[in-house]
């Protein structure tokens, strides 16, 4: 209790804290457009369970890492190099999350662009289900782990203060909880969004590939380029709603 009332008495901790659940916030919104683009594929009667267990996962994993903390700074460590460039097992994680988010995205905007007929309709006119449950799930899973050790491993590059992570932590994902319902239903009525959430997976993806080649993007430029991206859409929305 003490050592809480000092930490709180700090102004930089303060600092600290707002700086990281800003960070936590941004990289969330990564998360959760991948969520939402994946359960909309699911029964809309199983939508919202799919988006609420997928940021509870999340959740889950950000806390347990944060519990192993000394192993997770280890994970930076180089286990071999290959012409000249050292490889972590950080590296690895996220060049394989990157893979499989280009992957993912890639195969998601073929299906967008040339979709198959049968998969497109159902009965009385509706989107045909395309996943189960359970593949939802485990591909949420898989992302929320890549996502979750960038996440912790910058947490820690920000403080050293393991309660000022995990308050950093519960706001951002409760922003996620708030906001995963309304975004992924703004993504389902909105087609040209959705090609455009899934250009934003393809360039996190390829981001997420560079910085495990060693290769750093700071990360202000992205999302300089989605809020950009996302305003020119703002606009055209607009536009397209006045011509009607």
């Amino acid at each position: 209790m003490d050592h809480l009332m000092t930490l709180a008495a700090d102004p930089t901790v303060w600092a600290a804290l707002g700086a990281l659940i800003a960070m936590e916030v941004v990289l969330g919104i990564d998360n959760l457009i991948f969520i939402s683009i994946l359960t909309n594929k699911l029964p809309e009667h199983q939508r919202s369970k799919g988006r609420r267990i997928g940021i509870g996962l999340a959740l889950i994993l950000r806390l347990a890492l944060l519990g192993t903390v000394a192993i997770i700074v280890k994970l930076t460590a180089p286990i071999f190099t290959v012409f000249g460039q050292a490889f972590s097992w950080r590296d690895l994680i996220l060049i394989a999350g990157g893979l499989f988010l280009v992957w993912k995205a890639t195969k998601e905007i073929h299906h967008k662009v040339d979709p198959d007929p049968e998969s497109v309709l159902a009965e009385g006119g509706k989107r045909a289900v395309t996943l189960s449950f359970g593949a939802a799930i485990f591909q949420i899973l898989l992302l929320d782990l890549v996502f979750s050790i960038d996440s912790i491993i910058t947490a820690v590059g920000m403080t050293e203060h393991i309660p000022v992570m995990v308050i950093a932590v519960l706001v951002a994902v409760l922003t996620m909880l708030l906001a995963a319902d309304p975004l992924a239903r703004f993504i389902d009525r909105n087609p040209t969004v959705v090609m455009l959430a899934l250009g934003f997976l393809l360039m996190i993806g390829g981001t997420l590939i560079a910085e495990g080649f060693g290769v750093h993007v700071p990360k202000g430029y992205i999302y300089a380029a989605m809020a950009f991206s996302a305003l020119i859409e703002a606009l055209n929305m607009v536009s397209r709603r006045r011509a009607r």
